[in-house]
């Protein structure tokens, strides 16, 4: 069975859609850990609804970036992590995560890259009037919103539409895809099943 961990710093919908979907399909693969770097979060009780176990922990208590994700390190191996996703996770994935897992980390971001990188990519969008935006999928790097992009999902902004509607049918982009591109990765068919 495969396994994967979630890294999340706020709500968590986007590690309900696809802990739901994961379950629904019955995939042959799971949810092994959530990590979060925000111990009040709401995503921390998604998990426990779905008897996720988390590692929360607050950066300041270390001594620095290397120290917290050699702690995270450390969880991953505990549960035999294979892929790392980053949903909502609101920090740079650093050095020594990248040197451990490189290549094995995801994220999932509101805008169809290489444009509106980073934080408020679809207020960015929204302000500059775009006619399309959408979600890309992409191994993470060192930069920011800068990895090999795997997939990417459009929607059409039309005269109607606000930043309220627009994010609404970016969240039910991630929703739906993300799911599907995790499992993709994983290497599992349609049906959940190992390929």
């Amino acid at each position: 069975m495969k396994k994967f961990a979630v890294f999340a710093s706020g709500n968590g919908s986007n590690f309900e859609a696809i802990v739901t979907r994961l379950k629904e399909e019955n995939w042959d693969a799971s949810a092994a850990l959530l990590v979060c770097d925000k111990p009040q979060a709401k995503v921390i009780e998604r998990a426990e609804a779905f008897h996720i176990p988390s590692f929360a922990f607050e950066p300041k208590s270390y001594e620095n970036k290397a120290a917290f994700e050699q702690a995270i390190i450390e969880q991953l191996r505990l549960h035999e992590v294979e892929l790392i996703v980053l949903a909502g996770y609101m920090r740079l994935i650093g050095d020594t995560l990248l040197q451990a897992y490189g290549g094995k980390i995801i994220n999932i971001h509101p805008s169809l890259l290489p444009a509106f990188p980073g934080i408020d990519a679809v207020g960015q969008a929204f302000r500059a009037g775009v006619k399309v935006a959408g979600i890309t999928v992409h191994y993470v790097d060192e930069g920011m919103d800068t990895g090999p992009i795997i997939a990417q999902k459009a929607i059409e902004i039309d005269e109607h539409d606000t930043l309220e509607t627009i994010e609404q049918r970016i969240h039910k982009l991630e929703h739906k895809w993300y799911p599907s591109v995790i499992k993709q990765l994983l290497g599992l068919n349609n049906r959940g099943e190992k390929a």
